[in-house]
């Protein structure tokens, strides 16, 4: 089975945000897939994807705060500042951690561990409404 759609997230502010059970209930189908993966891609350059910690909120705003000073605003060589001053950083950052993640799943549930959640790292002021294209293949009933 080969399914693949869109999803469209609200607009969130500068940050790390879980978005796991936002994009799964997007996904019915993925219920009856007893062994597959889920791919899931965002379609901008000034946010990104990761996977981590999904219990404690401290932990989103460590990252946030330990990539604010990784990769600074305003750094005299930035040439590409028309935009303002978190664009180039967000571009950056973007890079450092991906435009996507995969996940295994097994038995119609993501195969994440105990304490693993699917961030949405905004990394612009005002990023706005973001797009997601999920791709999930795999075994069903």
């Amino acid at each position: 089975m080969w399914l693949q759609t869109e999803i469209r997230l609200a607009p969130r502010t500068r940050g790390f945000h879980l978005i796991t059970e936002e994009v799964l209930e997007q996904i019915p189908e993925l219920n009856t897939v007893r062994c597959g993966v889920l791919h899931v891609f965002i379609q901008h350059t000034s946010a990104s994807l990761t996977i981590n910690e999904n219990a404690d909120p401290t932990v989103r705003q460590d990252l946030e705060s330990h990539f604010n000073e990784f990769v600074p605003e305003r750094a005299p060589y930035y040439r590409h500042d028309y935009e303002g001053d978190d664009d180039m950083p967000a571009h950056i950052k973007c890079s450092i951690l991906g435009a996507s993640v995969s996940i295994p799943i097994t038995d119609g549930r993501p195969n994440l561990g105990t304490w693993q959640g699917i961030y949405l790292c905004e990394h612009r002021n005002h990023g706005g409404a973001r797009r997601l294209v999920v791709t999930l293949n795999g075994t069903s009933d």
